[in-house]
Parts: structure tokens; sequence; C-alpha cells
């Protein structure tokens, strides 16, 4: 059988009779996306108050550290020219 006479077996196939689905199918979907859109939003969620606790804690860390201070010199120069 080659690809055309698959196909149009196919389509009588599905065109004969409505395509039989379980009555019980509708609610597991509904519960199922429910869910993973719950999901979906709290692992957003999270990843937005990880994100913002990150930058928080950097900002914190920087006002304290104040990594753009070059740090004081631990010996003197040498005095030349006198």
């Amino acid at each position: 059988m080659n690809l055309p006479e698959r196909e149009s077996a196919v389509r009588r196939m599905l065109e004969r009779t409505p395509p039989q689905v379980p009555a019980d199918l509708y609610a597991d979907v509904v519960r199922r996306g429910g869910r993973m859109l719950r999901r979906r939003t709290a692992a957003r969620r999270l990843l937005w108050l990880l994100l913002f606790a990150a930058a928080v804690a950097f900002i914190v860390w920087a006002t304290m550290a104040r990594p753009w201070v070059e740090p004081p010199s631990d010996t003197t120069p040498p005095l030349t020219g006198w």
C-alpha cells in the first residue's frame, strides 16, 4: 500500500464514523490542564521571586563591600626628589 492509498483509507475511516471519545475524558483533560496551568504559574512566580531575591542580595552586598572603591594601599610610595 503506497502513501496515497493509505491516506485515502484513513480519510474514509475518519469520515465513516465520528471518533469515539470516552465521556469522562473531558473532565480529566480540564482537571489536568488546570493543574498544569497552576504548576506553571507557581513555577513562574517562584523564579521571579528568586530573581528578585538575588537582585536584592546583590544590591546589599554591593553597598556593603563597595567593590568599585580602590582598596587602601598597604605601603607608602618611596620619597624621592626631596
